[in-house]
């Protein structure tokens, strides 16, 4: 299994066959860091009529809608000195169309089937939305952190938790921060959080009296709550 590193196993993301089947030769992903959380969605319509002599409307179900999973992901390069698009432009590729001659005829091939696998969760989907933001740059501009928010939609009908072996046990999935040059603990927070504002939590974690005294190579654990 691929770590993450900070040796964690790493979720991953990486292309399926029509079987939902992990490609060979396909596109794959490691994350550098594990997401902080997830959140899965599905919407049912419905169709509302109104009953004679009653405000309350009766509902006719319509249609059922896909299951979308949305998440942050952050990929850094700093200490190996790369380009961080190097590694991210493989999920662009996840969300590339193509083209196929057949006879006289091109053809439009959609973008490929991806399945994202995390411990127990696994879900296939296609990529609907992706955004990318860098965060941090060498002093010739190249980026070598990124930010990116990824919306996966799935149109079958599948288990996203496999069935486990009840004695196999379990538990919570650590996250570990490991500091690099630039990193502020604010910044930290925005990037595991969503919200800056939460960087007291993290200090507090870990027993941080100055908050501006980080240095790099230092690992952070960073609470779930």
């Amino acid at each position: 299994m691929p770590n993450t590193r900070s040796n964690l196993q790493a979720a991953r993301i990486y292309e399926v066959d029509d079987a939902g089947e992990e490609k060979g030769g396909g596109v794959s992903v490691n994350c550098m860091f594990n997401p902080f959380e997830y959140t899965v969605t599905k919407t049912n319509t419905y169709k509302e009529e109104r009953r004679n002599r009653s405000d309350v409307p009766s509902f006719e179900f319509e249609k059922a809608g896909p299951q979308t999973l949305k998440l942050n992901l952050v990929f850094d390069t700093y200490e190996s000195d790369e380009d961080v698009s190097l590694t991210t432009n493989r999920l662009w590729k996840l969300m590339e169309s193509k083209t196929r001659k057949e006879g006289n005829r091109t053809r439009k091939v959609p973008p490929p089937e991806v399945a994202f696998e995390w411990g127990v969760f696994r879900f296939v989907a296609v990529i609907t939305a992706m955004t990318q933001k860098f965060t941090l740059f060498k002093p010739d501009g190249t980026p070598v952190r990124a930010s990116i928010e990824v919306t996966f939609t799935q149109h079958k009908d599948l288990e996203d938790y496999p069935r486990q072996n009840p004695t196999s046990g379990g538990g919570d999935i650590e996250r570990v921060w490991r500091v690099t040059a630039g990193d502020r603990i604010d910044t930290i927070a925005y990037a595991v959080y969503g919200d800056a504002s939460r960087w007291r939590a993290i200090a507090d974690y870990n027993d941080i009296d100055d908050p501006l005294t980080l240095r790099a190579g230092q690992q952070l654990i960073i609470p779930s709550e």
